[in-house]
C-alpha cells in the first residue's frame, strides 16, 4: 500500500481520508472522487487501486476535460479498423486497457451527455461496443470517477445525467482543500523540498516569518501549487533558507504579496482602538450564541465595518438579559438572529473577498456548513 503513503499530512483530516481509503480500496464499488483542482484526486484513486486487490492489475487514467469530445468514445470504447477517418487498424479502447485493474475517469463532469448514456451502458452490462464493431466485448474492470466541480449542481442544470450519478456515487469520497488543513502545510513543505532537491544536495528550507505566511495563505490551486512553488524555490535557492521578502516579487504569488503588505496588520491596528475591541467582544460573546463556537479564531480578521450589526447584536444581547427597553410588540426573536447571521457571513465573505475557506475560518464553521448557509440566503 505504498500509494496510502503519498497521501501526505497530519491533519484531522487527512487521517480521515486515509482511513477511509483503507475501509472502501478493498471494495469493488464504484468510487466518486469529489474535490476542489489540485487536491491530490488521482493519489486518492491510486490509493484506493493501491488498497484493492485488483492493484497488480493496471491503473488507467483518462482526462475526460483533456481529450476531444469526438475522440473520447474512441478512446474509451476503442475502435475497428476503417470505422472512421483515420482509424488504420484496430484499437482497444481505455477499458479494455484496464481489464482485472481500475480505470480512473478524472474530471467527469466535463463529459458530453451523449456519452454519458454509453458510460451509463457501460457500467450497467459490464460491456464495451468499440466504434464500429458489431458485438459487445465484457469487461472486468472498478471505475473510479472524480471533478471538482459541483456534481449536483450539474444534475440540476441538466448538464449531468441523474442516473449516471447515483451510479457513479456508490462510495463518495471528498478530498479537503489544502486551505482547511492548514497545519499539514510543513509537513507537505518538508516532503516536497526533499523530493525535489538534486542528489547528494540538501533540501530548502524556509524561514520562520516566511512559513507564517505560507500557512496563512489561501492556496487557490491547493497541493498541486505548493508543489509547484517549493519546485521554483528549489531551482532558485538549491539547499539555501528562503526568505519570501528577499524573493523577487514576479517570484511570489499575488495572495502571498497581499499578506506581506501588511493589509491583514492595518485590520489589527485599528480594532485595537477602544471602540473597535469593543465591537469585537460583543460579536465575540454573540457569535458563540449563534454558531455555538468558541469565538472567531483569529481576532486579527474580523471585519470593521460591523456598527449596524454590532447594535443589532447589542439590541437583542440587552433584551436577552433583560434589558429596560423590550417593545411592547414584542420581537421575533427566530427572524432577529437569522438577520445577524445573514449580516456576519455577509461582511465575512467580503473581508475574504469572496474566499468560502477563508470565510469559514473567520467565522469558526466548517466549509461545508457555510456553503449550505450561503446557498440558504442566496449570497452567490
Amino acid at each position: 500500500m505504498a500509494e496510502l503513503n503519498s497521501i501526505i499530512g497530519l491533519s484531522p483530516e487527512i487521517k480521515a481520508l486515509r482511513a477511509l481509503i483503507k475501509l472502501v480500496g478493498p471494495s469493488d464499488s464504484t468510487v466518486l472522487i469529489l474535490g476542489e483542482s489540485g487536491t491530490g484526486k488521482e493519489l486518492v484513486a491510486k490509493a484506493l487501486h493501491g488498497c484493492s486487490g485488483r492493484a497488480r492489475s493496471p491503473f488507467v487514467p483518462v482526462n475526460c476535460g483533456a481529450i476531444p469530445r469526438d475522440l473520447l468514445e474512441s478512446e474509451l470504447f476503442g475502435h475497428k479498423k476503417g470505422s472512421f477517418t483515420g482509424a488504420i487498424a484496430d484499437r482497444k479502447g481505455r477499458f479494455q486497457l484496464a481489464d482485472k485493474g481500475t480505470l480512473f475517469l478524472d474530471e467527469i463532469g466535463d463529459m458530453s451527455m451523449d456519452l454519458q448514456v454509453k458510460l451509463l451502458r457501460v457500467l450497467q452490462e459490464r460491456t464495451v461496443d468499440p466504434v464500429g464493431s458489431l458485438g459487445s466485448i465484457p469487461i472486468d474492470v472498478r471505475v473510479i470517477a472524480a471533478t471538482h466541480q459541483n456534481i449536483e449542481e450539474l444534475v440540476e442544470q441538466g448538464r449531468f445525467r441523474k442516473d449516471l450519478y447515483f451510479r457513479l456515487n456508490i462510495m463518495p469520497v471528498e478530498v479537503s482543500p489544502l486551505a482547511d488543513r492548514a497545519q499539514d502545510i510543513p509537513i507537505l513543505i518538508d516532503y516536497f523540498s526533499k523530493q525535489k532537491a538534486k542528489t547528494k544536495q540538501a533540501p530548502i528550507s524556509i524561514s520562520q516569518a516566511s512559513m507564517r505566511l505560507l500557512i496563512d495563505y489561501d492556496w487557490p490551486g491547493n497541493v498541486r501549487e505548493l508543489s509547484n512553488l517549493v519546485d521554483r524555490y528549489t531551482a532558485l535557492y538549491a539547499q539555501q533558507e528562503v526568505d519570501l521578502h528577499k524573493v523577487p516579487a514576479s517570484m511570489v504569488p499575488s495572495g502571498i504579496r497581499k499578506l506581506m503588505q501588511g493589509k491583514d496588520s492595518e485590520n489589527r491596528a485599528s480594532l485595537h482602538s477602544p471602540g473597535k475591541k469593543l465591537a469585537s467582544r460583543k460579536l465575540k460573546h454573540f457569535e458563540k450564541h449563534i454558531f455555538g463556537g468558541t469565538g472567531i479564531k483569529d481576532q486579527a480578521l474580523v471585519p470593521t465595518n460591523l456598527d449596524t450589526s454590532i447594535d443589532e447584536v447589542q439590541r437583542v444581547i440587552n433584551l436577552a438579559q433583560g434589558g429596560p427597553d423590550f417593545p411592547d410588540e414584542g420581537v421575533e426573536l427566530k427572524q432577529h438572529l437569522l438577520e445577524i447571521e445573514r449580516r456576519l457571513i455577509k461582511e465575512a465573505l467580503s473581508k475574504a473577498e469572496g474566499n468560502v475557506s477563508k470565510t469559514a475560518r473567520l467565522l469558526s464553521l466548517h466549509r461545508t456548513t457555510l456553503i449550505e448557509k450561503i446557498n440558504k440566503y442566496g449570497m452567490h
